[in-house]
């Protein structure tokens, strides 16, 4: 049978004994020799080496010995799993793509209607693989991508196809603008939603830029009220002790410019308790016309 388009041959070109790897024992690497015959094959065209079921794509590994390696990648990079194996970081990527179109066909997704990217860390050095989840059915369906990069989601969406991508409706996911990017090109149609987290968070970094500002701005008492209150100020109130409370309101006292970053940050998160778009959004348009007249910079 021919390995590229399925067609029965009665008769063979020429064969061979080729050694595949299969699965380590051990420490030992287990290599497999077979006789593995060719076909001149007409629907192809040219000479083609048989279908064997046992064999990956890439025919000098076994299934098994894909799956293996594709597993592994869901714990480590696609480059660590090669130096490990002593692999080339292209074959591990190519048995690691296998490896996910099999899990694919096995439990095959539903078309998603909203979902949720996100990154993980895989170690330490800023190594991400992404994380996409259907969250209507709160569960993962995608877990892959080298990196947090626009081509690494648009995997994502290559794998699912056009015919299931069009029925996204919503991606929800944090202000990196590679997904943004991979999404608007993918999925057109979809809106995006930038999650309550990373948006406050960003709110707090710009807090956190006032307190240095103000910190080299002033000496003496006032600087005093400041040194040392950098979780104090960016904590949510509720998670702060009694001490805390009371250093955080003597600080926003102390401080005018400080007090007023601090109460816009504060009310920002309103704006997720609203019901409809439109009370949303003419909050959200006061809010930022309110900031021309603060003077925090």
């Amino acid at each position: 049978m021919c390995g590229c388009c399925g067609a029965a041959h009665r008769s063979h070109y020429d064969k061979k004994v080729q050694q595949t790897r299969d699965l380590s024992c051990g420490d030992a690497r287990i290599y497999l020799e077979a006789e593995v015959r060719r076909v001149k094959c007409k629907k192809c065209g040219t000479v083609k080496r048989e279908k064997l079921p046992w064999l990956a794509n890439n025919p000098f590994y076994t299934k098994r010995f894909a799956h293996y390696v594709g597993r592994k990648c869901r714990a480590m990079t696609v480059k660590d799993v090669a130096k490990e194996l002593k692999l080339d970081w292209h074959t591990v990527k190519a048995l690691e793509k296998e490896y996910l179109q099999e899990q694919l066909r096995r439990n095959p997704v539903a078309a998603p209607r909203a979902i949720g990217i996100d990154e993980i860390s895989q170690r330490k050095g800023h190594t991400y693989r992404i994380v996409v989840s259907d969250l209507e059915r709160g569960k993962p369906i995608w877990f892959g991508g080298e990196d947090r990069s626009e081509a690494s989601l648009d995997m994502f969406y290559h794998s699912l196809g056009p015919k299931k991508s069009k029925k996204i409706e919503l991606a929800v996911m944090d202000m990196w603008k590679a997904f943004e990017k991979s999404t608007k090109k993918n999925v057109p149609q979809a809106a995006i939603l930038y999650d309550k987290f990373h948006v406050m968070r960003h709110l707090g970094d710009a807090l956190d830029k006032i307190r240095k500002m103000e910190y080299g701005r002033l000496s003496g008492k006032d600087q005093s009220y400041i040194k040392g209150q950098k979780y104090t100020l960016l904590s949510n109130r509720e998670n702060l002790t009694l001490d805390g409370r009371k250093a955080l309101k003597k600080l926003l006292r102390a401080n005018k410019r400080l007090n007023t970053a601090y109460a816009l940050r504060e009310s920002f998160g309103q704006l997720w308790s609203y019901k409809t778009e439109g009370w949303a959004r003419q909050f959200f348009d006061n809010w930022k016309e309110s900031l021309k007249w603060q003077r925090l910079v």
